[in-house]
């Protein structure tokens, strides 16, 4: 499946609404986004949330596992009261926009807690949305969904499996405009079985300026012996609305035996234990007592409907009188099937029973006769093979349907082939859709039943080991907690690793590695290779957003190289590669003077590497100071970052004259560089004349070998365009910067999560362009549809993208607050946000973003007199901006004297406006300005 892409429905849709039909798929919404995949799918179906649907009490009764479906609330909710007030404390708490994951294991209540909350929600005012996840699902088509708040005191999104949205994903969604009304208070729900995919969730909600929490669901208490706890009123509840069901008196029906084994913990095992106590009562047996007795007994129920569907073996039906024609037997590998796919279209239930051992029944009438045994979860739902529910029991089963279990329920020879089967390949090499569920699932089994592991799931990923990766960060997370997972198949799965990280599997790729470091570190004694063992892990954590954890790693990782080198010189080229490493962790954490230190530290080893051997280590050495000049400028120091730029640029030419072909690459990314800290330091033109030096290399190497260079060559043309703009040459930069946007969007379709960042900058500097020549509603549109993707850019990656997006909001504010386009309140919203943005970012970076706060609050001046609203803060913030830039510009006056200026009248047009026109006046004289 292609990558999302934003569909027509990108920019904000309220007050209008945008439908979307695709293969009788329709869908649209009312105040909100639509995203969508390349082929026309959505990415994600948000729909207002509904309470439990009425079901039919004999339907219920056919399978008693159907009562313990959350979906049908069948159980009054009990317990969780101390959850249910702090969910409540936290939808009420102050911050306008807050994201919280609530986490516990399959069958605590997760799904239960939240409906009750959503009703709670529903009934104070707020409105609430349920998002469901479209990718290996199959998606429910809600018609027309009004998100509209229409008065809501709040905006609730529900997310359920949370954990096993790809990163990307819930990044489109999180930048959905549905989040970002101001108007009232907005709170995401997203519920999951773990904590481990949170790191790099809160990561991604950083630029949002959203509150985060975590929530876990503990175990119910167990008794104590003061009386009857938690989990005897829970199980006295269930045993109520049970019997009411079954049409029986609750009093008469006793526990089975005492609550107090972990495994009553969750809430669905004092559910099931309940179920089971009244269908034994019911049908005149002894019920068992064990939480593996107790599901086996829930399953034996599934057998018997299933033969009392097919007959009742006493009288055996005629082929023509039977409307079921499903054996048993058949049936039991149907239900296999159903639960390691889910439910899916028609067409492909048809293609998963083919895999089913031979039988003489067509698959239309095992669709037909399963779908009558499990209907579609949703009315009017055009699926088939809906699972058996909760989850764990579809786990279960699983797990007792495959061989090497010592419980009493019968295993199936045929379940193993046909697990097999359906995780095979298509002939296109890819994976089938459901792979994502169906390891997942057998992984949560794996948890529970030994065998598991071993001699299905493990054997599985052996012959097909990019299997997990294709399933995704979640099945990776499971994998590595599993006890019993072996080194070499881990190692086997490592190997198909993606060089460069992917949001989507950072997380799952930093678990798997995280647990091959804990077997290989204790077992080996080179030094080297635990090092180099601690290196990569460094990396896959930091990737995760696990950053203490990744530069615990690299630390370790650059003592051991430092000790190596101290008595092998053969060990410097790593010891110094270590450090420039551990450099970037340092001030990806934004402890800037610590990259700093470990910079110098690695650029005096390759001094003395290329002081002895030019040949190999000049061009790590010009590599190093390359990376110098980038700390140093983000700490302030722009001479010294100019000179390491010139240095590290005199190593180059005397390289490339030798052998162009193999250092231009090199030395054009150093050239762009070099113009990057020439333009900050105010050298406008200089930095004009490098960046076309850069521009001019990358042309011809992108002439010779595409598929490398375009990249590089685009990033050029953008950072081109940019100098010619500060310049005022305006047809040329506009000529830059659609080269560069034309390339652009055809790389983002090939890398969208590599190139769409260079794609929003480039776009943003074109409206700006657009701006200064007159064209505002041209320069809107550019912009709008840059900030959307700066938005989810910062969504899965904070750190590297919420500076471009705090800049373009700052100018979109600008170009809303002019007369022509008259979009005044909004100009007045996004331009706080974007100085919020720098505020925060500031004081955490006062070096690397003085400036642009500096900058932030002159445009968020400049749109206040524009529009004439809200001028005592426009004053203020323009009063602000020229205080930084003066302290700013005794260091570098040819950078920050005009931006001051600029400010300054600011300041002189508002007082004008506030009436104070003498105090406007004299300053204007002082700046030399005429009226």
């Amino acid at each position: 499946m292609n990558p999302p892409l934003g569909s027509g429905a990108d920019e904000p849709v309220s007050p209008g609404q945008v439908v979307h039909a695709e293969g009788g798929f329709a869908y649209g919404v009312m105040g909100a986004d639509i995203h969508v995949f390349a082929d026309g799918n959505p990415l994600y179906v948000l729909e207002s949330w509904r309470p439990p649907p009425p079901t039919d009490q004999r339907w219920l009764r056919e399978m008693p596992s159907r009562m313990l479906n959350a979906r049908f609330a069948v159980v009054d909710f009990t317990g969780r009261q101390q959850e249910l007030a702090d969910l409540r404390r936290w939808c009420l708490a102050g911050s306008r926009l807050a994201v919280r994951w609530l986490y516990g294991p399959g069958g605590q209540g997760k799904t239960r807690l939240a409906d009750q909350f959503a009703q709670a929600a529903c009934a104070d005012g707020w409105k609430v949305v349920t998002a469901t996840h479209g990718l290996g699902t199959v998606l429910p088509p809600p018609g027309s969904q009004d998100l509209r708040l229409d008065g809501a005191v709040g905006m609730l999104l529900i997310i359920d499996y949370a954990d096993r949205w790809p990163l990307s994903h819930l990044a489109w969604l999180l930048s959905n405009s549905l989040l970002h009304q101001s108007t009232v208070p907005t709170r995401v729900l997203m519920l999951a079985r773990s904590a481990d995919g949170w790191p790099a969730v809160r990561g991604s909600v950083a630029n949002l300026q959203a509150s985060t929490s975590t929530q876990l669901l503990e175990p119910l208490p167990a008794e104590s012996d003061g009386g009857p706890g938690q989990r005897t009123e829970m199980f006295k509840v269930a045993r109520a609305s049970f019997a009411i069901r079954f049409g029986a008196a609750a009093e008469q029906i006793m526990m089975p035996g005492p609550l107090d084994h972990p495994d009553f913990g969750l809430p669905l095992a004092v559910h099931l234990a309940a179920l089971v106590a009244v269908d034994a009562y019911i049908t005149g047996q002894r019920p068992p007592t064990s939480m593996a007795d107790l599901t086996l007994y829930l399953l034996d129920r599934e057998h018997t409907h299933w033969v009392n569907l097919y007959g009742d073996g006493l009288r055996k039906l005629t082929a023509s009188e039977r409307s079921f024609r499903t054996p048993p037997s058949v049936m039991n590998q149907a239900v296999f099937a159903a639960a390691l796919t889910g439910s899916q279209p028609p067409d492909a239930g048809r293609f998963v029973l083919g895999h089913l051992p031979r039988q003489q029944l067509p698959a239309e009438q095992i669709v037909a006769d399963h779908t009558r045994c499990y209907p579609p979860a949703f009315p009017g739902r055009a699926t088939v093979l809906e699972p058996l529910y909760p989850d764990r029991l579809a786990e279960d089963f699983l797990a007792l349907t495959l061989p090497g279990h010592h419980a009493d329920y019968p295993s199936q020879p045929w379940s193993a082939s046909v697990a097999g089967k359906l995780l095979g390949r298509g002939s296109d090499g890819a994976p089938p859709g459901w792979a994502p569920r169906a390891i997942t699932f057998l992984a949560s089994a794996a948890e529970r039943w030994p065998h598991l592991g071993p001699e299905h799931l493990y054997p599985l990923l052996r012959e097909d080991p990019h299997l997990a990766i294709d399933a995704g960060s979640a099945v990776m997370i499971a994998l590595a907690h599993l006890g019993d997972v072996p080194p070499d198949l881990l190692d086997s799965i490592a190997s198909h690793f993606p060089d460069a990280g992917k949001s989507d599997l950072d997380t799952g790729i930093a678990h798997i590695t995280a647990r091959r470091a804990q077997y290989k570190l204790p077992v080996t004694d080179s030094v080297f290779t635990r090092a180099s063992i601690l290196f990569d892990l460094g990396v896959r954590l930091w990737r995760a957003g696990l950053y203490e954890q990744a530069l615990e790693a690299s630390e370790e990782g650059v003592r051991l190289s430092r000790g190596l080198a101290e008595t092998d010189p053969s060990m410097i080229p790593a010891a110094a590669s270590s450090l420039l490493n551990l450099s970037v962790d340092y001030s990806m954490a934004g402890r800037r003077e610590e990259a700093l230190a470990a910079v110098m530290e690695s650029v005096s080893l390759y001094r003395r590497l290329a002081d002895d051997d030019p040949v190999r280590h000049s061009e790590a050495f010009a590599h190093a100071l390359d990376s110098l000049s980038g700390v140093l400028g983000s700490v302030g120091r722009i001479e010294e970052s100019l000179a390491a730029s010139a240095e590290s640029l005199t190593i180059l030419y005397g390289m490339s004259s030798n052998d162009p072909l193999t250092h231009g690459s090199t030395l054009a990314r150093v050239l762009q560089n070099y113009s990057s800290h020439l333009r900050n330091a105010g050298r406008m033109e200089q930095a004009l004349t490098i960046v076309q030096q850069a521009l001019e290399i990358r042309r011809t190497l992108a002439a010779t070998d595409p598929a490398v260079h375009e990249v590089d060559f685009a990033y050029s043309l953008s950072a081109s365009g940019s100098i010619l703009k500060k310049l005022g040459r305006y047809d040329e930069a506009l000529a830059a910067y659609e080269e560069s946007i034309h390339l652009g969007r055809r790389l983002a379709v090939l890398n969208p999560e590599a190139r769409v960042p260079e794609l929003a900058v480039s776009l943003g500097g074109l409206s700006g362009c657009l701006y200064v020549v007159g064209l505002h509603q041209d320069a809107v549109t550019v912009l709008e549809e840059a900030i959307h993707l700066h938005r989810k850019l910062a969504t899965s990656n904070p750190a590297a993208n919420e500076p471009e997006l705090a800049r373009s909001l700052g100018s979109l504010g600008l170009l809303f607050s002019e007369p022509d386009v008259e979009r005044f309140r909004e100009a007045l919203n996004i331009t706080q946000e974007a100085l919020g943005i720098f505020h925060r970012l500031s004081t955490e970076f006062p070096s690397a973003f003085m400036g642009d706060m500096a900058d932030s609050l002159v445009q968020f001046a400049v749109t206040r007199k524009n529009v004439r609203m809200d001028l005592i803060n426009g004053l203020s913030a323009a009063k602000e901006a020229v205080r930084i830039y003066g302290r700013l510009g005794q260091e570098i006056p040819e950078a920050y004297s005009q931006k001051q200026a600029v400010a300054y009248l600011a300041i002189v047009d508002i007082l004008q406006e506030l009436g104070f026109a003498k105090e406007a006046s004299k300053l204007r004289g002082e700046l030399g300005q005429t009226p």
